[in-house]
């Protein structure tokens, strides 16, 4: 996803040199810690997706409403944010919402040390905690200014690394964890990317799941839109509606004359609350 887009061939040695996947049972801690009057309802969306590096044009939007896809991911900021966003705005946000479009807030935050490639905000152990709170009131921040609002919630970008590394991975559950726990206390619903091999494989199968996220996105490229069927985890873990799936990537698709360059997803899950 990020690099954010990296190139197919590079995503895939990434992905594959992170490990494999393995099934792993458990259950998730509850996505809030608030009383649930605290919160405004979850807005769901449960259908096909798409995420593209670039927020489309408006017109671009608008043609590409077809009924294919209901949903759209957008990258609304990080210091690892590859792209220029220059259509991402409040307006672009309102204008794709009505038309019926539904919203993915992305934030790519901090990458670990032990990542291959180069990163401008790279965590330590020292640091994690810290850099949490600061990328997740960050987030909240840009989330907030394109009137995406309390309730919505942000998917925390984390590429794949070596989950082997323990000193490595310990420093991604503490950054992960921190911005989680910054993100609810500003009530705003904790969401996650990661690659099934390695950055989600992580998250589900933490032995402590406190103030891990709620909300879980799966990159697993078997070219199958669904989020149950190949679901690598526990059959309990992230259910009713916590689940994101991107099952294809770099697909070049034309829809009313406009073509882009997306990741398709399958989805059932929060999307942000807009208008």
């Amino acid at each position: 996803m990020a690099e954010h887009r990296q190139s197919k061939k590079r995503r895939y040695i990434a992905w594959g040199a992170a490990g494999a996947v393995v099934v792993a049972g458990g259950g998730i801690a509850a996505q809030q810690s608030m009383a649930a009057t605290a919160w405004p309802a979850q807005k769901t969306f449960t259908g096909r997706a798409f995420d593209a590096c670039t927020a489309p044009s408006t017109a671009a939007m608008k043609a590409w409403h077809t009924g294919f896809y209901g949903a759209a991911a957008v990258y609304i900021g990080g210091k690892n944010r590859g792209c220029a966003q220059p259509n991402l705005t409040a307006s672009w946000v309102k204008s794709v919402n009505s038309m019926g479009w539904k919203l993915i807030p992305i934030y790519v935050g901090a990458q670990p040390l032990c990542q291959t490639g180069s990163n401008p905000e790279k965590m330590t152990a020292a640091n994690a905690a810290s850099l949490g709170v600061t990328d997740a009131t960050d987030a909240v921040a840009k989330a907030s200014a394109l009137g995406m609002k309390a309730g919505s919630p942000v998917y925390l970008d984390m590429e794949p690394y070596d989950i082997t590394n323990k000193a490595c991975n310990d420093a991604v559950l503490t950054y992960v964890r921190s911005f989680s726990k910054t993100l609810r206390a500003k009530t705003y619903r904790s969401g996650y990317y990661g690659f099934s091999s390695s950055s989600a494989k992580a998250i589900a199968t933490a032995t402590n799941k406190t103030d891990l996220p709620g909300n879980l996105w799966y990159a697993l490229w078997d070219k199958q839109n669904t989020t149950t069927a190949d679901w690598p985890w526990g059959s309990t873990q992230y259910t009713d509606h916590s689940r994101g799936h991107q099952y294809m990537v770099n697909s070049k698709e034309s829809r009313g004359g406009y073509t882009i360059t997306v990741d398709r997803d399958a989805w059932d899950a929060p999307v942000a609350i807009v208008g």
